[in-house]
């Protein structure tokens, strides 16, 4: 995301067609025309600072406009509640409670979903609360910012205790290196909570990501819309007119997706034809194919939605399914909060980069069982050239439906031997770049089968620069 742009925080992803109306009608007042949606569900656009303020004070809502990255906005499930699968005692009411609930703006990012859902990440937070079989209980996950690895709280956490609990590690985080010191201070703070024991880890179904677009029924007499752009860049004015739609029909909610759309939910079976024909007389597009909407890119990054577009059509010419799959587009080398199935990472400009024109290179990764939810990043290939890219991807959607459907516990012979084998590398810490002596480094004159040990001390990362002492041994799991 651009660090130029401002957010208005919207808790959730959930806003009212008179709360978005007087948002846009802010806007458009600093002289704005469009407006981006965010991947935690907020909304995003360029502003100038010395307009800030005015803005604000002109919208009859609480309505926080934020420039400092260090606030974070509450990401919910909201936006899939009653219209796909779900737990059985999650309704959307539940989400509106919960969220009403919160009377700070937090700096962690927190996440409160249901885990039968695909549509909305479930461990991109900090603080990330999964819906238990138990009414009114939530799993809480956490990855705080100094951690290298995420930890379950060990109990469960009540509905109605979220928000106190939240607060109090915010104030506590920072000191803490370990769930279990996190626990410990939290029960001399929060002395009255109703935790419940975990009976059973959380286990998260595998779910196939969902077409989220145009009209679709809800319930019997009922419907939702779904409305991608495929730039994210969505029209003041169209937004403006489409919340007067919802004002004259009683229609109370919108709801931003991480995947930069937004669906709107209980339109009733009468309005549905006016609703049509709303959507027509603006030529608005509701039959995007699934092939470019599992996609999840930066905001406002041109060149990554050019990519995106080069490789979509890839798919089209030799007529490829990615049905359940999703595909994001990355500068962050390394990064493992990513909610798509398979990211190409593009990588940072060499030294040689900077100073000469060179085409860029891309690693392309994926996660185990190409399920985001396993937070098990695997690299699938390194340091390639765009032309390169169509084809890897093919060949990983191929082996994403050669195992679909089998069973994950139970893995095949041949796939468990692959699992078992280990191979040593050296890593850079600061970039995660890779140095496997079986391969040696071409860019630094380095050749194949040269141990880390006899690379010359003057070696450097070719990614980053970092000096040769830095690096770091690891294990890799092949296959």
């Amino acid at each position: 995301m651009n660090d130029d742009l401002h957010r208005i925080l919207m808790k959730g992803g959930i806003t009212s067609p008179g709360e978005l109306k007087d948002s846009i009608a802010m806007l458009e007042a600093a002289g704005l025309s469009e407006v981006y949606f965010g991947s935690r569900q907020d909304l995003l656009f360029p502003l100038d600072n010395n307009k800030k303020r005015p803005l604000e004070k002109t919208s009859k809502y609480k309505m926080d406009i934020v420039a400092d990255r260090s606030y974070q906005n509450i990401v919910c499930s909201y936006v899939s509640a009653d219209i796909f699968d779900g737990t059985h005692w999650l309704k959307g009411s539940t989400y509106l409670y919960l969220l009403e609930q919160f009377d700070f703006m937090p700096r962690l990012k927190i996440n409160i979903t249901d885990p039968k859902q695909r549509l909305v990440p479930i461990f991109s937070g900090n603080l990330n609360f999964v819906a238990s079989e138990d009414e009114d209980y939530w799993y809480l996950n956490i990855l705080l910012p100094h951690w290298k690895k995420s930890a379950y709280y060990p109990v469960l956490i009540y509905s109605w205790d979220m928000v106190s609990v939240c607060r109090a590690i915010e104030e506590v985080y920072p000191a803490m290196d370990n769930v279990d010191q996190l626990f410990a201070i939290l029960n001399q703070k929060l002395q009255t909570h109703n935790n419940r024991t975990i009976k059973k880890e959380l286990q998260i179904p595998f779910v196939t990501f969902p077409y989220y677009e145009g009209m679709n029924r809800m319930g019997l007499d009922q419907f939702w819309l779904g409305l991608y752009w495929r730039n994210n860049r969505y029209d003041l004015q169209f937004l403006k007119e489409f919340c007067g739609f919802c004002l004259d029909n009683s229609i109370g909610k919108i709801c931003i997706t991480p995947w930069k759309s937004f669906i709107v939910k209980g339109i009733s079976k009468e309005s549905r034809p006016e609703l049509e024909r709303f959507l027509g007389q603006r030529g608005i597009n509701v039959r995007h194919s699934q092939l470019e909407m599992n996609w999840h890119l930066p905001v406002d990054d041109q060149e990554a939605l050019e990519l995106k577009q080069y490789l979509v059509n890839n798919f089209d010419q030799n007529d490829i399914s990615t049905y359940g799959l999703t595909f994001g587009i990355s500068k962050d080398v390394g990064k493992q909060s990513h909610f798509s199935s398979i990211v190409i990472e593009k990588n940072p400009p060499t030294q040689i980069g900077l100073d000469y024109k060179v085409r860029p290179t891309y690693n392309v990764c994926y996660f185990k069982d190409f399920d985001p939810n396993t937070r098990h990043y695997l690299i699938y290939a390194r340091d390639v050239d765009k032309k390169e890219l169509p084809n890897l991807l093919i060949e990983l959607s191929r082996e994403y439906f050669q195992q679909l459907g089998q069973e994950k516990t139970a893995p095949t012979k041949k796939t468990a031997k692959k699992e078992q084998v280990k191979h040593k590398v050296h890593q850079c810490p600061n970039c995660l770049t890779v140095y496997d002596s079986e391969t040696g480094d071409a860019q630094n004159g380095i050749e194949p089968h040269t141990k880390f040990e006899d690379l010359p001390e003057a070696y450097i990362c070719p990614v980053c620069g970092s000096e040769k002492d830095v690096f770091e041994p690891v294990e890799l799991l092949l296959g």
